[in-house]
């Protein structure tokens, strides 16, 4: 009996020793006081800090050992001061009071300097403000790189259509409901699209586009949902991630909606129900926190009433919707988009700012633009290529002028495709002419590399002495 409690009695002075050897080496100054202020532990770095002795310090009141203490106060208060400056020999000290209680009653004060002097707190705070500015910068750079070209500033116009269509994209991009734009295409829908991801507080986080018109109908399904390892021959050997799983805490925005295969459709209204599926051969529910944007230049209600869209999956889309009227129907908008887009457009090939003659903007307000915005770009890039001034004039237009002068050019509608290799065409022969047929060079003015010039001559049945034949 009498060897048990012996034992017991070196265990607990083992104990002591211990917590007094933790106590006193703390890096930072330690002191406790009983609730009335009275010193009963004071450890060596703070007494040798202050230039007294632990000894005689304890059993005496705090204000008699450390200045400006406030351990007698905290001790009847039994309220924490943390991170509170205490002036200590003319230097400013950051430090901590605690109660300690016991049955909710304050039996002690623990007192502990957090820094030797406020320099070292002047340096933390510089620190955090350099890691701050940091941040910032990456937040930036992370924002170039997985978000979006296009914000809202970017959508150019001064019509009441614009106008009003700008403020409803910016209520859309306060919430996560699901949006559908429609337009004509070549009306901008992925620009007001990016630009509602943009000012949205998704803005850092992943834009994930899929035009669902461009994939197979047979890889459709693993590019929106992804694919485990072996699902399909060919498949990936360590499977893929879908878009809706890229999309997580992002956007993702769908492209000609329209086009979306029948069968698939009710797989898409399921995972926007419950923002839950599964990878293509695999069997694990993936949840992701995606908002969702379609657009479609199709008539969906028309779609439905033929049997190829689903009514349901229709509703749940357009929550909030945007239609962009056509450029024909806000003619107000096209000188803005005009300077705005031969602005980009001359920075793109190295040119001098260009402008638009008060003819020129006449006969560009008198054309259909059955390919709208798109269209007038085209237009407006070849014009710049062939002109003979400095500034864009009626005869710098012939493209217009021939639709201007065909009966019945106002209705008539050409794929956008053959208006771009008119346009390509054109700035070759242009680029030719200008170099006297120099390939690199009429390359470099083109911004492309002089193979691909060799290519586009062929795809357009052009000599290699195009640009001379054609200026003779």
């Amino acid at each position: 009996m009498d060897n048990r409690h012996g034992d017991d009695s070196a265990a607990i002075r083992e104990q002591l020793e211990l917590y007094h050897l933790i106590f006193d080496t703390l890096p930072s100054g330690a002191m406790v006081t009983d609730p009335n202020g009275i010193v009963t532990h004071f450890n060596t770095n703070y007494a040798r800090f202050l230039g007294i002795d632990v000894q005689k310090s304890i059993g005496k009141h705090c204000t008699e050992v450390v200045e400006n203490t406030r351990m007698h106060i905290v001790g009847k208060s039994g309220k924490a001061e943390i991170n509170q400056v205490q002036v200590i020999r003319g230097q400013n000290i950051v430090v901590h009071r605690i109660p300690m209680r016991k049955n909710g009653k304050v039996i002690a004060v623990f007192g502990l300097v957090m820094f030797q002097d406020s320099g070292e707190v002047v340096k933390l705070a510089k620190k955090l403000h350099s890691l701050e500015s940091k941040v910032n910068s990456y937040e930036k750079e992370l924002l170039k790189f997985r978000s979006t070209r296009y914000t809202l500033d970017s959508i150019i116009g001064t019509s009441r259509s614009i106008t009003g269509l700008k403020q409803e994209a910016l209520m859309a991009a306060a919430n996560t409901s699901p949006v559908l734009i429609t337009g004509e295409s070549g009306t901008g829908k992925e620009l007001f699209a990016q630009a509602i991801h943009h000012a949205s507080p998704r803005k850092l986080q992943p834009f994930i586009h899929l035009n669902c018109a461009a994939i197979p109908k047979d890889l459709l399904e693993s590019e929106l949902f992804g694919y485990e390892r072996g699902a399909f021959t060919g498949a990936l050997t360590g499977g893929k991630p879908g878009k809706f799983e890229l999309a997580d805490q992002g956007t993702i925005f769908l492209d000609e909606i329209g086009d979306l295969p029948f069968e698939m459709q009710p797989k898409l209204l399921r995972v926007l129900e419950e923002k839950s599926f599964e990878r293509v051969g695999g069997n694990s529910l993936i949840r992701s926190d995606f908002r969702l944007i379609a657009a479609t230049n199709a008539d969906l209600e028309n779609l439905i009433k033929e049997g190829r869209f689903r009514k349901d999956l229709y509703y749940r889309l357009n929550v909030m919707s945007l239609h962009i009227p056509p450029l024909r129907e806000r003619p107000e908008d096209i000188a803005p988009l005009a300077g705005h887009l031969l602005t980009c457009i001359a920075r793109k090939n190295g040119f001098d700012a260009i402008r638009v003659n008060a003819a020129a903007l006449t006969a560009l307000g008198g054309h259909s633009w059955q390919g709208n915005v798109r269209e007038l770009a085209n237009v407006l890039e070849r014009a710049m290529l062939t002109m003979h001034d400095d500034e864009i004039q009626p005869a710098d237009l012939p493209f217009l002028a021939r639709k201007s002068a065909t009966p019945g050019a106002e209705t008539a509608i050409q794929p956008i495709r053959h208006i771009q290799a008119d346009a390509e065409k054109e700035a070759i022969l242009a680029a030719l002419r200008k170099t006297g047929n120099n390939k690199a060079e009429a390359a470099s003015l083109l911004g492309i590399h002089r193979t691909q010039l060799y290519k586009k001559l062929k795809k357009y049945g052009l000599s290699l002495k195009a640009g001379l034949e054609c200026s003779k």
